[in-house]
Parts: C-alpha cells; sequence; structure tokens
C-alpha cells in the first residue's frame, strides 16, 4: 500500500521526478510512506509526498490547506476550507505518524520530517545531535544539498487543554491551555529532566523499571475531555468500540451550535490534571523519550498496545482504553442513570469493604474514591498502569499518590517478588475533593496477584 502511494504520487510529478529521486528529502519520505505506519492509509501518505515534493521544487508557499484538499483529498477547486476540516483532521494523523516512524522503525534516519504546527510546510530535522536533546533544523539548496545548519529548538506537540465544567466554558478552557500542554510535553522530550526527590525514585523504582523499560514502547494516554463532554450532553456513556469506531462524530449535540460541536467531535482536548501527571512522569529518570509515545485515546488502535506498555490515565467515561483493564480487575469504574453517576464496583468484597464506592461528584465537597491498577497488556508480555478516578480530583489523588513514597512503597514491597519483577496489583484510593482539587489521600484497600 506504501509503495502503491509513492507510485500514484510520483506519476503526478512524473516531468520533475529525476529532481525528487536526487534530493534526501524525498528519500526520506519514500522510505517513510513505506513504512508500516502509513501502510493502511494511502490519503496521508499522498499528503506527506504531496508537500514534500512542493517543498523540494521550491513552491512552499504554495503549501496552503486549500491547495492540499484540491490536489491530495480531491476537493474542488471552489471548497471552501471553513466548511471542510479534512485537511486539519489528516493534518494531525500526519503529525503523529511522523513522530512514530522515526522514533521506531525510522529510528536511524539521518534526517526527520517535521510538520510544525500552525502550517503545512515540513522542516527538515538533523537528527544526529541527540545527546543535547536538541535538534538542527536542515537547510537545503535548489540541488537538494544540505546547508550548515542553524539550531533551534523542538517541535511543539499535541493539542491538550482543560475540561469538565459546563461545555461552554470547558471549550474555552481548553482552547486556552493547548499551548500549555504542548511545551510542557516537549519539554520532557527534549530538555534535561529536572531532578525528582530520592526518596519517590527508590519507592517507585521497580514499577517504573516495568513501564519504561528498554524492550517495549510504552503508550501515554490521557483522557478524551472532548468524549467526557460529548457524553455528559449526550446523556450516553460510548464503550470502546464504538468509541474506536468513532461514533462520537455521530453524537446528536442539540444544546451545542455547530462550530462547538464540530469542535468537540474532532480536536483533541484533555484535562489539565493529566497535563500534571504526564509532566511528572517525562521527569523520571527511567522516562525515554525514544520509547515513550504521548497518543490521544482516538488515534491509537488495539494493534498499538498489543505489544506495548501504556499508561492510561482517566475513567471509561473519558477514556474508553481504561475498559482493558476490567475483565482482569476486581475494581471497576461503571457509569450509571445516563451519565449521571459513576462509581467504583468491587467484584469480591473482603470483609470490611463495601461492594461500590460511590461519589457525589456534583457536590463543591465531596469524598471522592481513584484507582492505580498494574495489570497484563493485551499479549501478556507488557504492562498496562490505569489511573483512573470517579471525578478530575480522583484521578489527581492517582497520580499524586504514583509518587509519594508513604503511600506506594508498602504496596511495591509486597508485590515485589524474588527475581526483583512485580505483580500485578490493584489500589484503590479515597480523598476528599474541594473545588475539584484532591486533598487527604489515603488507601482503602489493595489486590496483589
Amino acid at each position: 500500500m506504501g509503495r502503491s502511494a509513492v507510485v500514484e504520487h510520483e506519476d503526478r510529478f512524473s516531468e520533475t521526478t529525476p529532481l525528487l529521486e536526487s534530493d534526501e528529502r524525498w528519500q526520506v519520505a519514500k522510505r517513510a510512506v513505506a513504512s508500516r505506519h502509513f501502510a493502511r492509509s494511502p490519503l496521508l501518505s499522498n499528503f506527506l509526498l504531496y508537500i514534500v515534493a512542493e517543498t523540494i521544487q521550491g513552491r512552499s508557499d504554495q503549501i496552503t490547506e486549500h491547495e492540499i484538499g484540491v490536489h491530495v483529498f480531491d476537493r474542488p477547486a471552489h471548497y471552501r476550507t471553513l466548511e471542510d476540516n479534512i485537511v486539519r483532521s489528516y493534518a494531525r494523523q500526519l503529525r503523529r505518524r511522523l513522530t512514530d516512524y522515526f522514533l521506531q522503525e525510522g529510528s536511524f534516519e539521518r534526517l526527520h520530517i517535521e510538520i510544525p504546527l500552525g502550517g503545512y510546510i515540513p522542516i527538515f530535522v538533523n537528527a544526529g545531535e541527540e545527546g543535547s536533546r536538541e535538534a538542527k533544523s536542515v537547510a537545503f539548496d535548489q540541488n537538494g544539498s544540505p546547508h550548515s545548519p542553524p539550531i533551534i529548538s523542538g517541535p511543539l506537540g499535541s493539542n491538550i487543554a482543560q475540561s469538565r465544567w459546563t461545555w461552554r466554558r470547558s471549550l474555552l478552557l481548553l482552547a486556552y491551555t493547548a499551548a500549555i500542554c504542548s511545551v510542557a510535553w516537549w519539554t520532557g522530550r527534549y530538555k534535561r529532566h529536572e531532578p525528582v526527590e530520592p526518596a519517590q525514585l527508590t519507592a517507585a523504582k521497580p514499577l517504573w523499571d516495568a513501564i519504561f523499560n528498554g524492550s517495549y514502547t510504552t503508550y501515554i494516554v490521557p483522557a478524551d475531555a472532548g468524549l467526557n463532554i460529548i457524553e455528559d450532553i449526550s446523556h450516553k456513556p460510548l464503550p470502546l468500540a464504538q468509541y474506536v469506531n468513532g461514533d462520537y462524530a455521530k453524537s446528536e449535540l442539540p444544546q451545542v451550535d455547530p462550530h462547538s460541536a464540530t469542535d468537540l467531535r474532532t480536536q483533541d482536548f484533555t484535562s489539565f490534571v493529566d497535563l500534571q501527571i504526564i509532566s511528572a512522569l517525562s521527569r523520571l529518570p527511567q522516562f525515554n523519550p525514544k520509547r515513550a509515545i504521548l497518543r490521544f485515546p482516538r488515534d491509537i488502535r488495539l494493534d498499538d498496545l498489543k505489544n506495548a506498555n501504556a499508561i492510561i490515565l482517566g475513567s471509561v467515561g473519558s477514556n474508553p482504553w481504561a475498559g482493558l483493564g476490567d475483565s482482569k480487575a476486581n475494581f471497576r469504574i461503571v457509569y450509571h442513570d445516563g451519565m449521571g453517576a459513576a462509581r467504583i464496583v468491587n467484584t469480591h468484597p473482603l470483609a470490611g469493604e463495601m461492594p461500590e464506592y460511590v461519589s457525589h461528584w456534583n457536590e463543591p465537597a465531596h469524598e471522592t474514591f481513584a484507582l492505580i491498577s498494574f495489570l497484563p497488556s493485551l499479549s501478556g508480555d507488557g504492562h498496562l498502569l490505569l489511573v483512573q478516578g470517579l471525578d478530575v480530583a480522583g484521578t489527581q489523588a492517582a497520580g499524586e499518590a504514583l509518587l509519594r513514597p508513604e503511600l506506594i512503597e508498602p504496596i511495591l514491597k509486597k508485590a515485589i517478588r524474588p527475581d526483583g519483577t512485580l505483580r500485578n496489583f490493584e489500589i484503590l484510593l479515597r480523598a476528599s475533593s474541594i473545588e475539584s482539587s484532591a486533598t487527604g489521600t489515603s488507601i482503602i484497600s489493595t489486590r496483589i496477584y
């Protein structure tokens, strides 16, 4: 499929193929679209090849959303980009596929291709300066030969934002914090780690060694706040199978104006709490930026998780991928009454335990509950780390507990096998939520397998 995309695109530029073939940037693009990361998407392949070809041929000023829509997606010349966001949607996917390719199958490449946010003109980055966690942008002359590059900072990443109040206020906050999340994530990838307290490192070292080991890719999957708002408005939870199928794009949102409804269905929004957790993870010494991939839940697939580790943030109401652990776990979060109530079900209560734990999330100050679950991956070889709360404060409590020695260390000591590996475990936490901020977190039950 990848090769057919190359041939199809080269046919469009048959008169200039010799120029393209002699250019290193074109060869990198061809290898990328021939990889498994692009194998099932000829449109993404053609998108990449089109913008690279236009750049090589000196027409980067013509790489616009409209021109891409016409030449790659066969839109009519009079189509309006404000009414058809196909290019923007595919551009987000293209950026992620390129990141995945150069982290994995294309890690040998001297040049990396990046598409900065805010436009579609590709830049070509020298990957030879990874030791300083900075990248060099490579300039080319008309013959495709590289010039000495100026130093630039690394690229910005995915769109992340705030959520969970009324949908109108949420959308404003979502847009406001998008840049903040991008900077925080890519700072973790390209800048030197900030120090983390030694006690925190000792306490949770076996856990992070397992999650960020060198043999597997580790996907970090934050919550989908846009989905959470869609479910709240429509009063319908969306199971994983329907979520993967993209059914959130079909949800009826009669209370929302068309523009905001389109944003909820198509944009990548997550919570600020998830941003804080991801920022903390990126500062751990075990964190490997070459193996850790931030992936929005709408863009991940089952195949990605079969031979990988994953950190999944948020409950099934905001991150349906959290449901992957339900069949293996004693504690699980379920929703009732049209998304109006969530509770933690205790499948096999022990003496003194409750069969259910409920949070009155609509009260300003209330008791809330959360879960930390360390479970097998889909293949059984890797690990899933689920960080879930009944509300935002619950997820915050679980995320903070992972780095609190007095909470996590006793559990991990019991879970360590003689060979130093960890048994699977579940932790049920209770906290107080005051204005959606967690305090007074404690462990009320555990399971170690």
